[in-house]
């Protein structure tokens, strides 16, 4: 099995971060809280939600927490707000005391926790009664289509990769887990809904080269090819994807999102 690496932000940035931005803005609309209030964003990574939550929300102060040394010292260096701090920590385990925060918010990162029945008790501990808990999470099964597009032809190449694609490494990513997660949470009205965004390639290169930064499942396991069986996949790839007349490639990427509160 491929060897799942998360320390590059620079690489993770070129190959999915781009894309968390926009479903970030779009998640905070429809959060809509107020302004003044002090966030946490845990699994923050290279800090797209911070950086978005900085942008949109007028926040008192946001600190991410992420598991990766690199991710952090990537999101401290590009993300330079005095409004925000950013730690090394755990989802099961946060450096934070008992309703410390108003709202915490996690994107595309809950799926990796291990336990996320413990991370979901730490969340709702370190918020304040009435607080915001928050998250999204790629549809990795069908609406992540950069992905979805890659596991198909890499799985028409060698069938037995097919465990390592998200959808089938990663369950809970769909709406009906999610709520029933932070309902057995204790949070109360309960919500969720899709995010959607367009995800457009310059070319067949703007898709590919992210895949050999090494960061995530999917580059990993290009990484773990030997050249040849690479340059196959990615012809095979090239062949399979929709492509304009003008050579851009445009797909969309859509994520589950959901939300409660803690009771006052």
């Amino acid at each position: 099995m491929a060897h799942q690496i998360w320390a590059d932000g620079e690489a993770y940035e070129a190959y999915v971060g781009r894309w968390s931005r926009p479903v970030a803005a779009e998640f905070l609309r429809w959060l809509d809280l107020p302004p003044g209030l002090s966030w946490l964003d845990v699994g923050c990574g290279t800090g797209a939600l911070t950086s978005t939550v900085l942008a949109l929300a007028q926040p008192a102060r946001v600190t991410g927490i992420d598991r990766s040394e690199g991710f952090v010292a990537h999101a401290r260096t590009r993300i330079g707000d005095p409004r925000s701090a950013f730690h090394v920590g755990d989802a099961r385990s946060l450096p934070l005391p008992d309703e410390s925060v108003d709202v915490v918010v996690s994107g595309l990162a809950l799926n990796f926790v291990p336990d996320q029945a413990r991370a979901m008790a730490e969340f709702a501990r370190v918020v304040r009664p009435a607080g915001v808990v928050a998250a999204y999470v790629w549809d990795y099964a069908e609406g992540m289509a950069m992905m979805r597009h890659f596991w198909d032809a890499a799985a028409v190449r060698d069938p037995s990769v097919a465990g390592l694609d998200e959808s089938r490494r990663w369950s809970g990513c769909d709406p009906e887990s999610l709520g029933a997660r932070w309902v057995d949470a204790g949070l109360r009205g309960v919500s969720v809904r899709p995010v959607e965004v367009p995800t457009v390639f310059a070319d067949f290169a703007d898709y590919w080269t992210p895949f050999l930064g090494g960061q995530g499942p999917a580059p990993a396991y290009v990484m773990s090819l030997a050249e040849p069986d690479r340059a196959d996949l990615r012809d095979l790839l090239a062949a399979r994807l929709p492509t304009e007349p003008d050579g851009s490639i445009r797909l969309t990427a859509r994520a589950w999102a959901v939300r409660g509160t803690t009771p006052s």
